[in-house]
């Protein structure tokens, strides 16, 4: 059992957060995750940046290029490791409640306990607060705790565009 005065120990990808957060700030990105994967000299450090309003292609480069310069100047990691830094995507996933609140109105697919069991849920997310979150499933509200949901990712719906073809006759 811990001592309640002991401060847990910060992870690596704590300590870099703890680095890459507030220069991203700066920049008006905001850090959506961060992961240091592998060991030795297969590190990867992946960071996911998003802005209001999407990120595009340059703005990612030119955020990589800075953030290798930031963290080769002010952080202890010790070794060689390969940066990632990308955008979440049209299909995103959700961890936090920030990332739900920021999915309002879009459709999502999850994986939730309850009552012992492990359900599939697909609808709208009508709400979300620090708490947890309202998804509406086939016009039903489902209410659930963020601590019920195992997993939960945003879905991007292709919309079907018309076959070429010819063109009706004009009368």
């Amino acid at each position: 059992m811990r001592d309640a005065g002991t401060i847990p120990k910060m992870t690596a990808a704590d300590r870099l957060s703890a680095v890459v957060g507030p220069y991203l700030e700066a920049e008006r990105l905001e850090l959506d995750s961060l992961e240091l994967l592998g060991h030795g000299g297969a590190r990867l450090l992946r960071v996911v940046v998003d802005a209001e309003g999407g990120i595009d292609l340059d703005r990612l480069a030119e955020t990589s290029r800075r953030l290798s310069r930031l963290l080769d100047a002010e952080t202890d990691l010790e070794g060689p490791y390969r940066l990632e830094v990308s955008s979440p995507g049209l299909e995103r996933r959700l961890r936090t409640p920030r990332q739900f609140e920021k999915a309002v109105g879009r459709e999502v697919a999850m994986k939730v306990r309850t009552e012992g069991r492990t359900t599939s849920l697909r609808g709208r997310l009508a709400a979300a607060d620090l708490e947890g979150c309202e998804l509406s499933v086939e016009g039903e509200a489902r209410s659930l705790l963020y601590g019920a949901i195992l997993s939960a990712r945003t879905v991007f719906r292709w919309e079907a565009s018309p076959k070429p073809g010819k063109q009706k006759a004009r009368s």
